[in-house]
């Protein structure tokens, strides 16, 4: 199986073990930020975009994820 963002290796996932990582972390922090800014999904893989701190690959997910509408693993509680 390949990336569905770069088409390297993949695995059994969708995405290659650097894509995963950071499709991971994207995850896993949006419960921060949901309770700190009552932010939605979307709004938060915005602002993931745009800042000039986020890695290369954290980016290229968040990106991906904005542009395919994917919001499986996220919690709305």
């Amino acid at each position: 199986m390949r990336c569905k963002i770069c088409g390297r290796e993949a695995g059994e996932s969708d995405y290659c073990e650097f894509h995963m990582k950071a499709h991971e972390k994207i995850v896993e922090k949006y419960e921060l930020w949901r309770k700190a800014c009552e932010i939605s999904w979307k709004d938060y893989l915005s602002e993931i975009v745009k800042n000039p701190f986020t890695g290369e690959w954290v980016k290229e997910v968040a990106e991906y994820l904005t542009k395919s509408g994917e919001e499986q693993n996220v919690k709305n509680s």
